[in-house]
């Protein structure tokens, strides 16, 4: 009963490894064909949270998708989960760059038994009271690192430290206090910024679970000029993600910012006219408009001409043969002050208290009406008493 429990989460969110292994979910998009004469005794067998490995299957049973099994692992053995099985596993071996003929390949042994299940779910409850132990002696030590999680092997005989660092540490008398106080071989892993932030996961302030917890395996680099080419305010408190780096979303309309500015003059240029020279203020990239100014500083009452990207290369290339538009209003679209160019406040108008003020009012309204004539004072009571 255990194992099919185990078996059953398995297939879908599996809580077992705790909730970030669904983001390296594989859908067999073979498993309703029919097998050949030969199928690929290689299967990828998954562990907590992103660990996953590639296995050959010694064993005498057939392995399918969400097994729960004992593998080979140095030293002892650890417990997984079969995530892929048949054909596709060699592509999946191409993808993460793995070469079949050179890669060593663990065994697995079997199913895992009862007895192995029970051992694995008693090494996974000790995980969080060895994080918090380790912390505390990391504390000790003097250490300037920070312990993100532990993940015991099956069999219990091996735990792996999951750490972050600014910088190069020694923990080598870590290890022999951790060794000693858990009676388990270590082995410390340092992680980055981000791949801690994939595995505690959070909400970010889109609202949505983090996408380095949900479906990101691989981190791509991510730069302040991406936020450049997006027009987007170069401020670090809004540009950075849970983890302290820049966020990961910046670089998915990217591309879309790219393509479309491959003909935008370079903004650094400026307009040269006979009534003066006008500096590159803003651009709206997929509207294709930019704005200029006569002043450097853009102060909230100076004039901005609103042009068309055409209209910019066209007096750019009047400048560099030596003429100056005569009056920049002949090709302008728009010549405005700054609060007049097309944007309004918005946010005003959604106020949470825009109600409060008009509902006291009334309620205030209706107390009076309901307050009855009395006499406000004794000389008034005596007056009326007579």
């Amino acid at each position: 009963m255990i194992e099919q429990d185990i078996a059953e989460r398995g297939q879908s969110k599996c809580d077992t490894c705790s909730d970030r292994c669904g983001k390296l979910e594989v859908f067999d998009w073979l498993s309703d064909l029919p097998e050949g004469s030969e199928g690929s005794d290689i299967v990828e067998v998954q562990f907590k949270n992103t660990r996953k490995g590639f296995y050959k299957n010694t064993s005498q049973g057939r392995l399918s998708k969400g097994d729960v099994v004992a593998v080979e692992a140095s030293p002892g053995h650890d417990i997984g989960i079969v995530t892929l099985t048949g054909d596709l596993v060699l592509l999946q071996m191409k993808k993460n760059n793995l070469s079949p003929a050179g890669y060593e390949f663990k065994r697995v042994y079997r199913k895992a038994k009862p007895v192995d299940i029970e051992k694995w779910e008693e090494a996974k409850g000790l995980e969080k009271e060895t994080m918090l132990e380790a912390r505390r002696i990391a504390l000790n030590l003097g250490l300037n690192m920070k312990i993100g999680d532990v993940e015991y092997q099956g069999d219990r005989t091996k735990a792996i430290f999951y750490y972050i660092a600014d910088e190069r540490v020694d923990f080598r008398e870590l290890i022999k206090v951790l060794a000693d106080r858990f009676k388990v071989r270590i082995e410390m892993r340092q992680i980055g910024a981000r791949q801690e932030a994939g595995r505690i996961g959070g909400i970010g302030p889109c609202g949505r679970e983090l996408c380095c917890s949900t479906w990101i395996s691989n981190f791509k680099s991510v730069s302040t000029t991406a936020a450049r080419y997006q027009e987007i305010s170069l401020n670090p408190q809004k540009l950075a993600g849970q983890c302290g780096k820049l966020k990961c979303c910046l670089n998915y309309e990217l591309d879309a910012y790219l393509d479309a500015q491959q003909d935008f003059p370079n903004t650094a240029i400026p307009l040269e006219t006979e009534d003066g020279t006008y500096y590159h203020f803003k651009t709206d990239v997929f509207k294709r408009l930019m704005w200029y100014s006569p002043s450097r500083d853009n102060g909230a009452g100076a004039k901005v001409a609103m042009l068309s990207v055409d209209s910019v290369n066209e007096i750019i290339s009047q400048n560099k043969g030596g003429k100056k538009v005569r009056d920049i209003a002949e090709v302008v679209q728009v010549l405005a002050p700054l609060k007049d160019v097309g944007y309004e406040n918005v946010i005003a108008q959604d106020s949470i208290t825009r109600f409060d003020e008009k509902a006291n009012k009334g309620n205030r309204k209706r107390k009076k009406n309901r307050r009855p004539n009395r006499p406000t004072n004794s000389n008034s009571a005596g007056k009326a008493n007579d």
